[in-house]
């Protein structure tokens, strides 16, 4: 099976589907939630600087072409922080 290649709005980096986190505005309602659902997608990279880079630049509004609100950027953030707490522990 041919591997899902994605990019991040914000780097740019080319990598497989699953290096990356996937944001959805949802179709017919336009909510905006992580990970599941079905309508526009866009994914960004795992990293601080390309969250910050993203929230500064309205690429996630831009590209899913909507408002992000305020609690999506903060959950992202959450998942990052848990991220690196765990690679410090291995």
């Amino acid at each position: 099976m041919k591997p899902n290649y994605r990019r991040c709005i914000s780097c740019r980096r080319i990598g497989l589907k699953e290096e990356f986190w996937r944001i959805v505005r949802v179709f017919p309602s336009g909510k905006v939630q992580l990970d599941q659902g079905m309508g526009r997608s866009a994914y960004i990279c795992p990293q601080t600087s390309c969250l910050q880079v993203a929230q500064k630049k309205n690429r996630l509004g831009r590209s899913l072409h909507g408002t992000v609100p305020e609690a999506v950027y903060q959950e992202l953030d959450q998942r990052l922080a848990q991220s690196n707490t765990q690679k410090n522990h291995i």
